[in-house]
């Protein structure tokens, strides 16, 4: 009597803590549990499996088909952190707004958002997108060869994003990044922005677009930009991708050059 007492107190706990992070309990399960299942199934990685539904749905050469698939994928098969299309549309507006020519990609994942970056860009413009994990690199290639973007637009470089900053000016001939677009590894956010800012790559008004500065989070980075007094700056606040109830955001940085 006393345990089932005990119990019957802490119930009203345990239910305000269920739906309270009820929005995490459906990421967790979206994000890890439905991944192993399928990994076990299928013996295919995430990113596999979703090329395989793309390269089957989408129309060859057409961008805006190719990120219509992924979005739909990830919004009702498995969940994979791309930038998405609600958080797309504000970087799309940016990237209307600057018509940049030379932009950098930290983190290209399957593809998703240097396809999505890539059709955005004015003529004359390349993209240099850095993936360190080959198998992704090795998908995202595909997904935007199969967009129509050939290597004199995107070019993919393969390899960890602190050994490619310092490599943009000498081995790949860059004089200044009119846009970034961070979507790597969390924790690499504030030294990789300061690696970029140590190269002399940023100019005035270069921009700096970070993702997912709220969730999972990157308070080392936020903390810098607020610091630094090198930017204006400001956190566009949205929800994460393909998920309800999890409040996230993105920076957007503008460069005001060397105090």
């Amino acid at each position: 009597m006393v345990s089932g007492a005990i119990a019957l107190a802490f119930l009203p706990l345990v239910l305000t803590f269920i739906i309270r992070y009820r929005y995490y309990f459906v990421l967790f399960y979206r994000a890890v549990l439905v991944r192993i299942w399928y990994d076990c199934k299928t013996g295919l990685t995430r990113e596999e499996r979703a090329f395989q539904y793309v390269l089957t749905h989408a129309t060859p050469g057409d961008p805006e088909s190719i990120m219509e698939t992924f979005d739909l994928w990830c919004s009702s098969v498995e969940f994979i952190s791309n930038i998405g299309p609600k958080k797309g549309k504000i970087m799309d507006r940016i990237l209307s707004e600057n018509s940049p020519l030379t932009v950098l990609e930290l983190g290209s994942h399957c593809g998703y958002s240097t396809v999505r970056i890539a059709r955005a860009l004015p003529l004359g413009a390349r993209l240099y997108s850095v993936e360190m994990d080959a198998k992704n690199a090795a998908i995202a290639e595909k997904v935007i060869r199969l967009a129509g973007f050939d290597d004199d637009m995107v070019e993919l470089i393969v390899s960890p994003s602190d050994e490619v900053i310092p490599k943009l000016r000498s081995e790949y001939g860059l004089e200044r990044l009119d846009f970034v677009f961070m979507d790597h590894w969390k924790k690499c956010y504030r030294n990789d922005l300061q690696a970029l800012e140590g190269s002399g790559l940023l100019g005035k008004g270069s921009v700096v677009l970070a993702d997912n500065i709220l969730f999972p989070g990157a308070p080392k980075f936020l903390k810098h930009i607020r610091k630094s007094g090198l930017y204006e700056w400001k956190i566009h606040r949205a929800t994460l991708e393909y998920s309800k109830g999890i409040r996230d955001g993105m920076a957007e940085l503008v460069y005001l050059g060397i105090k």
